[in-house]
């Protein structure tokens, strides 16, 4: 444990801080050292809040507009409780100071279901003060709105609150599957090969994938995140998106649009020669060509655009109400993010450089791009509507498939700092303020992901309506959601731009608040609901994450006993967990056996010291023998298998040890039913050094399900 020596001379800026939600300390994953905060960085972080606290005297004077707020709050401006709590109907205000006799209220509860109900009293007059009043009548789980109006006589006060009334716990595995385990197959789903689809995977190719599964007995389909992205050259990566709100047109079967029935341009550019050519190159490309597929689909879909247009919109065609459906159902924010798409066609992709009066979203001269970019606008709105459509397609195939769950999807972390949700939500992100993770033992300087902080004192003052979108569009058309990084409901690591992370420190979160809205939608769209609590996890996180029905990552490759070393056997993983071999962050089972991963960081320069590359080989070779004997131990690998194993067999070994785990779901990789060996992402190593997120299959999906070896790779059931 690192010595710590208290520095007085800036308690102003602690309490601040703390205030805040700035974490004085915490300890580091090893378990043996606390880490604590430097008043540098709790000044830097309250500087990207807006708060000047450089001086003593500038916190003071920071605290004290804290709490001058805090007395004018009349109501709390959200409440999130669960239905059953005793304390449901309890309405906590603060009734402004008066000397009149009696102070005069009026509550008035708005339901979701848009029905009002108002009740009114009085209290005695005085001091500021705060008091508790019962609702007579108790909403049930839902979105309610809560308005408080006190007549004290010469003034009138008012105050809203945003009510959530949410169930107990998430989705349950037994509630959803009717008590069954389930496994299925994830993948990247950029990466796949297929006859059909052009140069990246795509959502006709998830219906193939489904369709395998499902004769197989498996539940679902697990997909990389499908956020929208820039397609373009080092920002392709499916965690750093310009928006979680919605979805990368990459992944549309563009044979699967149905315009092209009604469009002959479309049809005839197809079947052209130059098409045929430039299609066939970026099929048979080793790497996912962004800009290449996205120039190559760009002329079909536009044209099909113009043809839903005359076809559709002007003949009122059932397509043509649900395209109206849709754009009720997502906007503002639909139409906000397809004018940021349309504006960066002509600005250029970062809404951070563009011309002044456009970096607000809500400008006069924004609005004048809209009209002016009208037919672009709605393009980039109709390119959501067929998402949608074939999101929901694949869905339903998926379930005629046999499969219990569907798809489950992913919710990246965060969203990246030039883009659309930054771009219309500039006062809930930081721009000075980055997260990411602390130093642990993978990592001594820590990771910096370079995605904006958001905000969780403008997220809860805005009624956790952008976290209620999020988890909306997450949960559409999936039977279970992932929750990227889910240690980030507890707390967040934020880095001061430009530092190191080294330099960082946590954030509290609202927790509560966070998980209850979770288990409002979870429950709502019948969903699973999966938290990834690898890193640095406080000792409360398993238990919250148990108490709201959140279902625990368990990686394989991770899962080791602290004091032997030897992996975790089968029977003590538990129920409540989705276990995996490995994460989209490390490289297949065939490639992390062979030490793949550490071989591509020599050759980029991330391990320049031999000594060190060496150490980490042996290291991992020794991991490698000790999975081998406990898959020796389990009665799955030959006593000799030391000496000598395939990969194939290490496979089939590994994926029947993991289905016999207690836990309710169980992905399989597909890169490893594959035997790929090489990774999709190096953590920490940029771009211009490894090509993360563009390796493609080295097999199109026909090859590979056609194959005998790939079934028996799923290794044997329980």
């Amino acid at each position: 444990m690192t010595a710590h020596v208290e520095a007085t001379e800036r308690p102003r800026l602690r309490r601040l801080a703390d205030r805040l939600g700035i974490i004085e300390s915490y300890l580091d994953q090893s378990g043996g050292e606390v880490r604590h905060t430097s008043d540098q960085t709790r000044e830097r972080l309250l500087h990207a809040m807006g708060i000047d606290a450089s001086t003593e005297a500038r916190a003071a004077r920071a605290l004290r507009a804290l709490r001058r707020a805090k007395r004018q709050e009349w109501i709390a401006p959200v409440r999130v409780v669960r239905a059953r709590s005793r304390t449901i109907g309890l309405v906590k205000v603060r009734v402004p100071a008066t000397q009149a006799e009696s102070v005069g209220w009026q509550l008035t509860l708005r339901a979701e279901d848009g029905i009002e109900s108002t009740w009114h009293g009085s209290v005695p007059g005085g001091p500021t003060r705060r008091i508790t009043l019962s609702l007579p009548a108790i909403p049930g789980i839902g979105y309610h709105e809560l308005a408080i109006e006190f007549d004290g006589g010469a003034q009138r006060h008012t105050g809203r609150q945003r009510l959530i009334v949410v169930p107990a716990q998430c989705t349950s595995p037994e509630a959803r599957m009717r008590g069954q385990r389930a496994f299925g197959i994830t993948t990247n789903l950029y990466t796949l090969k297929s006859e059909s689809n052009w140069g990246a995977g795509d959502l006709g190719d998830v219906k193939t994938i489904a369709e395998w599964v499902g004769q197989r007995g498996g539940a679902f389909v697990g997909l990389s995140p499908t956020h929208a992205i820039r397609n373009a050259g080092h920002d392709v990566s499916p965690y750093s998106p310009i928006t979680r709100l919605f979805r990368n047109p990459l992944y549309l079967r563009v044979q699967d649009v149905p315009e092209l029935a009604h469009d002959d341009v479309a049809r005839a550019h197809i079947a052209s020669p130059e098409f045929k050519d430039a299609l066939a190159a970026v099929r048979s490309a080793p790497m996912v060509e962004y800009e290449r597929v996205t120039a190559l689909r760009a002329p079909v879909l536009e044209s099909l655009h113009r043809t839903f247009r005359t076809h559709e919109i002007a003949n009122g065609t059932p397509r043509a109400r649900a395209y109206a459906v849709h754009i009720e159902r997502e906007d503002p924010e639909l139409t906000q993010f397809a004018t940021y798409m349309a504006i960066a066609e002509a600005e250029g992709p970062d809404a951070r450089i563009w011309p002044a009066p456009l970096r607000d979203a809500h400008s006069m001269a924004v609005r004048g791009m809209q009209e002016t970019l009208a037919e672009r606008v709605d393009y980039h709105r109709w390119l959501q509507f067929e998402l949608d459509r074939q999101l929901g397609s694949a869905a339903s195939f998926a379930e005629q498939a046999g499969l219990a769950l569907g798809m489950y999807q992913d919710l990246a972390v965060g969203s990246a700092s030039s883009g659309s949700d930054l771009w219309s939500h500039p006062d809930l992100f930081l721009q000075e303020a980055t997260v990411g993770a602390p130093p642990d033992m993978y990592s001594g300087e820590g990771q910096n992901w370079g995605l904006p902080a958001i905000n969780p004192h403008v997220l809860r003052a805005s009624g956790y309506d952008y976290w209620t979108r999020l988890l909306r569009a997450g949960f559409r058309h999936t039977g279970a959601l992932r929750i990227d990084h889910a240690l980030g409901l507890f707390r967040m690591f934020w880095v001061p731009l430009g530092e190191s992370a080294k330099a960082g420190a946590f954030v509290r979160s609202f927790t509560h608040d966070l998980f209850g809205i979770l288990a409002l939608e979870s429950v709502r769209h019948n969903a699973l609901v999966v938290g990834e609590d690898l890193g640095t996890v406080p000792p409360n996180v398993p238990k919250v994450m148990a108490k709201w029905g959140v279902l625990s990552s368990k990686v394989l490759v991770f899962e080791r006993e602290y004091h032997t070393g030897k992996f975790r056997a089968a029977p003590a993983y538990p129920h409540m967990a989705l276990a995996t071999v490995n994460t989209h962050d490390l490289p297949p089972l065939v490639g992390w056996a062979e030490g793949r991963d550490i071989q591509l960081r020599s050759e980029v320069g991330d391990l320049s010291d031999p000594n060190v590359s060496d150490g980490i080989r042996r290291a991992r070779q020794d991991d490698l023998n000790a999975l081998i004997s406990s898959l020796v131990e389990a009665g799955l690998l030959d006593q000799d298998a030391h000496q000598r194993l395939t990969s194939a067999e290490l496979i089939a070994a590994v994926h029947a040890f993991i289905r016999r785990t207690p836990s309710a779901l169980v992905g399989l990789s597909l890169d490893d039913l594959a035997l790929e060996n090489m990774p999709v992402n190096i953590p920490g190593v940029w771009q211009d050094r490894y090509r993360s997120w563009s390796r493609r299959m080295r097999e199109p999906l026909e090859t590979l399900f056609s194959a005998p070896q790939t079934a028996l790779l799923l290794g044997r059931a329980p």
